[in-house]
């Protein structure tokens, strides 16, 4: 009978016998149980064209099984889903949509109609709960309190008791008797576009983790694992050495970095950019599988963290107790060092111009020029940058790093780094760590007590920065400072030796 009134429907391809995407773990054999679908379809006159597409229980839309977005975009050409589930919240209204894959993830609110709901006098708490919801109740609010309302009901709500006709029938009529709104309906191809017309705000996803929602857990693949992710992060900044950290953090027994980048190196820049829309699937596959879950610490580090602003947000939605490394320098020698980097790698406006030139560049400088400054400068406002990291996570989550003692005195640093992660045994690098003279630096000790350092590019030697420019970022960055100051007494965490010297320094000047 269905099929006998097909054009009368808006028709979405399913899953073939409601088999769950996330079980899939390869792209070809799930592609090949929707072209059983699409088969039947052809044969019997459905129309294939529809660009819209649901999943048997949010199976592969959030949390995302990528596999699953690559095989409707090949075989059905799906543009359009939706879905409860991003992020889980209630009630329903919350909800939100994103786009992933170039595929436009509507959120589906609920009707409080499922699978067994079939019968009026069988509903979950009596009839009566579901007059409730419709008279003013939670499925009247989210019409209300939406622009946007995606609902599903199943074909066992339109058979029996036809509870799905009956309540969007008395929720209509109900809205329409007192309210104002004007009612519409679109397909949902066209709905997917009024829709992020409307909330362009929402098309870039916030990934959460799947293990911290039994219900995300449920519908996640079992070949993937939570403890791939990692349990602290280096954020930065930039030419601070953080770089040095990594490769000292590197040489504990019960720590492991992500594997290299082919394109960043040893940073993934996961938060911080667009590798964010590759989704948690890619960001994983840059950690190994622990040897020990309760006592292996996965790491990242990526110094550009530090002071982007959407990676805060980000992290704690994915690693909300993960612990926080920030390495700090005084911030007029973080920006010459990232000025002369610039002119190591030929940046034309580093090469063109003199530190004093690029840091007091005024606002009608060409924009190269100020796109330079920025990196030199913005970085070196500490407090700000770590105001927004606090915001998401616990002062006890966070942990300054001295980087000039780092550079001086690495063994004390690393003690200290160690107490606070809680890794144990607490490894000694008084004896992993040698001075090297020619480099100026410490680094690891080999065989025979002989220096393993880091590249040529590290440890860079380059003329002092002038007395003028020193002058003009010390007071450039006074306030900047002085608010570090206040942040770190406030946290209760001891105040850096540069930034004692140089808070020394300006009150005498």
């Amino acid at each position: 009978m269905l099929l006998r009134h097909r054009k009368e429907f808006w028709w979405f391809p399913h899953m073939w016998s409601h088999m769950q995407p996330h079980l899939f773990h390869n792209v070809s054999v799930l592609a090949e149980q929707m072209r059983l679908n699409m088969l039947f379809a052809q044969e019997h006159g459905i129309p294939t064209d529809m660009g819209y597409a649901v999943a048997p229980h949010h199976s592969g839309v959030y949390p995302v099984h990528s596999q699953l977005y690559e095989a409707w975009k090949s075989v059905w050409g799906i543009k359009v889903t939706s879905t409860e589930e991003y992020p889980h919240l209630r009630p329903a209204r919350y909800r939100r949509g994103f786009i992933h894959s170039g595929i436009q993830v509507l959120p589906r609110q609920t009707c409080g109609l499922f699978t067994h709901t079939i019968f009026y006098n069988e509903y979950p708490g009596g009839s009566k709960e579901l007059d409730k919801s419709i008279r003013g109740g939670e499925l009247f609010l989210t019409v209300l309190l939406n622009p946007i309302s995606i609902f599903m009901t199943h074909l066992s709500n339109y058979g029996n008791d036809r509870l799905g006709l009956y309540t969007f029938e008395s929720l209509v009529k109900f809205v329409q008797c007192w309210t104002n709104l004007r009612l519409q309906t679109l397909p949902p191809m066209q709905l997917a576009d009024k829709y992020f017309q409307t909330f362009p705000e929402e098309r870039d996803p916030l990934w959460q983790n799947p293990c911290q929602d039994k219900r995300h857990k449920d519908i996640w693949s079992k070949e993937k694992t939570c403890d791939r992710l990692p349990r602290f992060l280096v954020i930065g900044p930039q030419k601070t050495g953080t770089t040095a950290l990594h490769s000292f953090l590197s040489l504990h027994p019960a720590i492991t970095s992500s594997f290299p980048s082919p394109v960043t190196f040893e940073e993934i820049q996961f938060f911080s950019g667009p590798n964010y829309d590759n989704g948690i699937d890619w960001y994983m596959d840059f950690y190994p599988f622990p040897s020990n879950v309760s006592t292996d610490f996965i790491f990242e580090k990526s110094a550009n963290y530090f002071d982007t602003e959407v990676a805060p947000k980000r992290a704690a939605a994915l690693l909300s107790r993960a612990k926080i490394l920030a390495v700090l320098i005084n911030p007029a020698d973080r920006a010459y060092s990232w000025y002369q980097h610039q002119r190591a790698h030929q940046d034309p406006m580093a090469i063109n111009h003199t530190f004093q030139e690029v840091v007091t560049a005024g606002p009608a400088s060409p924009r190269e020029l100020l796109i330079l400054q920025r990196r030199c400068l913005k970085p070196g406002a500490y407090a700000t940058h770590l105001e927004r990291w606090l915001h998401h996570y616990q002062p006890s989550q966070v942990h300054i790093v001295d980087g000039s003692q780092l550079r001086s005195n690495p063994a004390l640093v690393m003690e200290g780094i160690q107490r606070f992660l809680g890794v144990t045994p607490i490894f000694n690098y008084t004896q992993a760590l040698t001075y090297d003279e020619s480099k100026g630096f410490w680094c690891q000790r080999v065989e025979g007590g002989r220096p393993k350092c880091l590249g040529k590019s590290k440890g860079r030697k380059y003329p002092d920065m002038t007395p003028e420019s020193r002058a003009f970022l010390t007071a450039h960055y006074r306030e900047h400072n002085m608010e570090l100051l206040r942040l770190l007494n406030r946290l209760g965490q001891p105040l850096p030796v540069w930034l004692r010297e140089e808070l020394q320094s300006s009150s005498w000047s």
